[in-house]
């Protein structure tokens, strides 16, 4: 039973006779009685909540910033009109519009509620309940059920550096010689035979095929192809601090390194299938959360959002011994490994530092990681005391990063330290230079 502002306006308007009767007592008893015959009577006449029938469409998905329609039908198989409201329980951070939704559905008619999200997290939203409340014809009271109607939508990541993309496709067809430039593609796999030109490598002068014709000849290279690139996300706790700023606009806050390192993964990923190479994706901590192997180029894009989508950082410290572990077991072949992490030095020197030689004897490593812009900001104060403490603080988080990032070149690991903005860009930058000198 619910009890609406009418009921309560009734009843205040009985305290009138109440206070001017002779006999107080009795007056009350008898407007009492009246209010509770008037609330019964309301809540006879009102539709019944549990003859609505009701039907969510299929679980969606969009990416983040993208608006959302959750939709219900409901049924009304009773024998009443049913008027009221309908309110569809997403969790705060689906952002549903509106909070309830009226609702007035005669006797065998199907009526739809829909609720417009306006996400602001990644990962799936849920929604397990539908609660429906019948109004009274007198609108003073009335009946609430709540109908279990599980629904999900599962945001995926926006993948906003999908625009540097096509910069880099072309800078790939420059790579491979597919264009007419002056720069010929580098590698380890021949390609063509060639007239020589004036500006040529006299390196690339292929003397045994020149002997047989007229003219000189050189032989022309390509990227290597069928490598296989494996990208490793760290989802421990140095995932979970925010940097730089939330792209979608709605929580100044930022996104989490996890998200830009996602970011990064997914242009990394793009690129390198198209580039011809096998890409594999891990992200671990502890144990493994999601994993893609064996993806064809087509479906890769597809499956990684999809593996990426539900994952959160785990406010625990990443085990490196079984990260390492769980990539040498699945890869045998040499490869390219990309971990995506943090140079938070605390964390490299008892985890990642001790273990990585294992990793890097083997394969071609690469570890990415996302930088502060607030840092550089703090090491830039000067104005006071408190500013000059902070810019001390920020230097020397600064200066052991530095260092961090020199102790893994010396070990043979490449670095790429960015902002959130530019780690995608730069990773894919990165990922070209080897391919143009031969290093995959």
């Amino acid at each position: 039973m619910i009890l609406t502002g009418r009921a309560g306006l009734i009843a205040l308007l009985g305290a009138l006779p109440i206070t001017l009767s002779p006999w107080p007592a009795a007056t009350f008893v008898v407007t009492l009685l009246v209010l509770l015959f008037i609330v019964a009577l309301d809540m006879t006449l009102a539709g019944s909540p549990q003859a609505l029938h009701l039907t969510r469409v299929p679980d969606i998905s969009a990416r983040l910033g993208q608006r959302v329609d959750a939709v219900v039908h409901v049924h009304n198989t009773g024998r009443r009109r049913f008027r009221g409201a309908a309110r569809d329980a997403w969790p705060p951070s689906a952002c549903a519009e509106p909070r309830a939704h009226p609702l007035s559905l005669r006797a065998s008619e199907t009526g739809t509620v829909t609720s417009v999200l306006h996400p602001v997290r990644r990962g799936d939203l849920r929604s397990e309940v539908v609660t429906l409340r019948s109004i009274g014809p007198l609108g003073v009271a009335g009946r609430q059920r709540s109908h279990p109607v599980a629904g999900r939508v599962r945001i995926l990541p926006p993948f906003l550096s999908r625009k540097h993309l096509p910069s880099r496709l072309a800078r790939l067809r420059e790579i491979d010689g597919l264009l007419p430039v002056l720069i010929r593609g580098q590698g380890t796999e021949f390609d063509s035979l060639r007239e020589y030109v004036v500006g040529d490598d006299v390196r690339s002068i292929d003397w045994r095929a020149t002997a047989r014709r007229a003219d000189v000849v050189v032989r022309t290279w390509r990227p290597e192809r069928d490598r296989r690139v494996v990208i490793v996300l760290d989802t421990g706790r140095t995932s979970a601090g925010r940097v730089g700023v939330d792209p979608t606009a709605r929580d100044p806050g930022g996104w989490p390194r996890l998200d830009w390192s996602m970011d990064a993964a997914l242009l990394l990923g793009a690129l390198a299938s198209r580039a011809g190479d096998h890409v594999d994706f891990l992200a671990h901590d502890r144990l493994t959360r999601a994993a893609v192997f064996g993806a064809s180029r087509t479906e890769l894009l597809a499956h990684l959002v999809e593996a990426m989508a539900p994952l959160e950082p785990a406010l625990i410290e990443s085990d490196a011994t079984a990260m390492v572990a769980a990539v040498q077991r699945r890869v045998r072949r040499r490869a390219l490994v990309v971990l995506l992490t943090d140079l938070n030095s605390s964390a490299l020197d008892e985890g990642l530092l001790p273990v990585l030689p294992r990793l890097s004897a083997k394969h071609q490593v690469i570890v990415a990681a996302v930088s502060d812009p607030r840092v550089d900001e703090l090491a830039a104060g000067r104005a006071d005391a408190a500013q000059v403490y902070d810019a001390a603080a920020a230097e020397r988080a600064r200066n052991d990063r530095r260092s961090i990032a020199s102790r893994l070149r010396h070990s043979g690991v490449e670095v790429v330290d960015a902002s959130p903005e530019d780690l995608a860009p730069a990773l894919a930058d990165r990922y070209l230079s080897m391919k143009a000198t031969g290093r995959l």
